[in-house]
Order: C-alpha cells, then structure tokens, then sequence
C-alpha cells in the first residue's frame, strides 16, 4: 500500500491519478496514523513555505510515525518538491528545522546578473542522472517540470542522485538508502513523471 501524506500541502488528487495510471491501484490519500503505520510506501508531497509545511505536518502530530516508518522500518519514502526540501535540515526559506532524513540543506537560487534568469525556476528541463538507481531507470533523455525558488544542496554529495541546471547545476533528486527525493513535480512532467512514479511503486 502506497500512502500520500495528506497534512494540508500538496497536490494529492494528481499524485493519486498518476498512480493509479501506471497500474498502482492500492494507493491511499491520508492524514491517518494508523493508515500510515500500515503503508508499505509513502509519498511525501508539498506546495509552497518551508515553515508553512513543517508547520502543518507539526500540527498533525504525524512527524514520529513518519520518522518510525522512514528511519527504523526503512520503508520507501519519495519526497516531491517541498516534501523533497523538507526532507533536509534546514531551510534559508524560514526558521524551522527540517525532518532531517538527507544530510543537506535547502538555498535560495541567486543566480548572476549577468545571466538574466528570473526566480523562480519555473518549466520544463532535463536533468543528469549520477548514479544508477531503481527510481532513475529511465530515458537519458527524460526531462521534468520544475517550479521552486528553493534547492537542495547536499551536504554529503553521495546523496545527490540527478542534476539539473538553472545558471548553476543543482541537486534536483536525492536517495539516502529507502528515502528518496524529487524537485520536480512528476504529476505535471507527462509520461517522464509517469515512469518515475511507476518506478517508486516497483521498489
């Protein structure tokens, strides 16, 4: 059973559809404890602040399950834009500590002047995958929908698994062991989401 946490953030009704396209069909939208101590998988999404999203997820009293289910049963876990971002310890976006599962940190896009880019880094774009992994099986030429003022940098660079590049080349996807990460909003990237949803699903 595959859960997408439901803390108020997020665009779950899309994440759920292209779930259910790729043929995951036990798959469940819920803010519920005892849902999430039984999901065999969880999507962690997110819209918007850092602190609005630690914020809600705090208010919801789902931060211990959600550590249980991550750090000592090693479920898999995907975090999908904020949700990737909360996923690291900080944020220069707020003042809130992150759930710490990545060792990084989440920075605002500065880039130069001189390359007359407007943030947010908004549209589609590829991104270069670093390692071999079960969630990156994919086309080399797969390319993604991006919307984020904000990026991961990792602090431990064995942890960033793909790039992208908005005047600089940046952390766009990260895997710890079972947790993995997403800037990117696979329900918007069409079949390339489709593939990366459906890759999470047959871990």
């Amino acid at each position: 059973m595959i859960v997408i946490i439901d803390y108020g953030v997020g665009n779950l009704a899309s994440v759920q559809n292209m779930f259910r396209k790729v043929g995951a069909s036990d798959v469940h939208v819920s803010g519920d404890e005892k849902i999430i101590a039984k999901a065999d998988k969880i999507l962690l999404p997110g819209v918007g602040a850092f602190d609005a999203g630690m914020n809600n997820l705090e208010k919801t009293g789902l931060i211990p399950v959600l550590n249980q289910k991550a750090l000592i049963e090693k479920v898999p876990v995907l975090g999908i834009c904020l949700g990737m971002q909360m996923m690291t310890k900080k944020s220069e976006e707020g003042t809130k500590a992150g759930l710490g599962w990545i060792d990084a940190e989440t920075i605002k896009f500065r880039p130069d002047p001189s390359l007359n880019l407007k943030v947010p880094n908004m549209g589609w774009n590829y991104i270069k995958v670093l390692r071999e992994n079960p969630l990156v099986e994919m086309n080399s030429k797969s390319r993604f929908y991006f919307v984020h003022s904000y990026y991961v940098k990792c602090i431990d660079e064995s942890q960033s698994l793909a790039t992208s590049n908005f005047g600089i080349d940046f952390t766009c996807m990260v895997n710890k062991g079972n947790i993995y990460g997403a800037q990117f909003h696979p329900e918007k990237s069409l079949k390339f989401g489709m593939k990366v949803l459906d890759n999470f699903a047959k871990i």
